[in-house]
């Protein structure tokens, strides 16, 4: 059996364990779970493009709503010298599987420290740090309004300016909550969408669909402004005042 074919297996094996953690947690509680499969690798990749796009630069990362660390695979393979992950996972269940893969892959052997692990919603972290890039995967449309507001504001006060936040809605949410949920619930969701509606009209610098996941899934990518640049002249002449 050769390397490839043992590689092979132990992604699958490693897969069909993820797929059902996924959904005993979502048994437990599908509001803070938000999903019954962990995201595909397309969706990871999306994600994850604002770090692939500064590849070789020493970037603070943030990954917040990690579950069993499908996105944190990624993430921690585009990792490059000086940069730094922290992740955010509430879940103490999901929060022992992120601890075994940040101590046991490969392309962090000798580089533990790249990474580190809070057992803590994104709401309670340090709001002193600053990151060049937050991903987030949790899921907006399980929570209240405020509970939107309050930590999407979180977020872009976690970032630098000029720093990217990525995070996705699954699609074709609204028309079945129209079928299933009640009316409250339904109202609740299109409060939810009303409220990152307005995130993106302000912030968003990207928008893709990935059909290639369970279920397919729209990421938005946003953008905190840069500081305004005076102009040179009108520099020269405020110094001249």
């Amino acid at each position: 059996m050769d390397h490839w074919t043992t590689s092979h297996d132990r992604v699958l094996a490693q897969r069909h364990a993820e797929g059902w953690m996924f959904l005993i947690e979502a048994a437990r509680d599908i509001r803070t779970t938000g999903a019954i499969a962990p995201s595909s690798t397309a969706l990871a990749r999306a994600l994850t493009e604002p770090v692939r796009a500064q590849a070789g630069r020493p970037l603070n990362i943030l990954e917040a709503g990690a579950g069993t660390g499908a996105v944190t695979r990624t993430l921690i393979g585009q990792l490059s010298p000086g940069s730094r992950l922290d992740i955010a996972e509430a879940n103490p269940r999901f929060a022992d599987r992120l601890h075994r893969l940040a101590v046991t892959h490969p392309r962090l052997a000798g580089h533990g420290q790249q990474v580190h692990l809070h057992t803590r919603r994104v709401e309670d972290l340090d709001p002193n740090r600053r990151y060049d890039v937050v991903v987030s995967g949790l899921p907006f449309a399980n929570f209240t309004p405020g509970q939107v507001t309050t930590i999407m504001d979180r977020y872009l006060q976690l970032l630098h300016p000029g720093g990217t936040l990525t995070y996705f809605a699954y699609l074709g949410t609204r028309r079945a909550r129209a079928l299933l949920a009640s009316r409250a619930q339904v109202r609740r969701h299109q409060a939810v969408e009303e409220v990152l509606a307005a995130y993106q009209r302000r912030y968003a610098t990207g928008c893709w669909t990935v059909w290639a996941n369970l279920p397919p899934a729209r990421v938005w990518q946003l953008t905190t402004p840069q500081p305004a640049v005076p102009h040179p002249a009108r520099a020269e002449a405020g110094a001249r005042r």
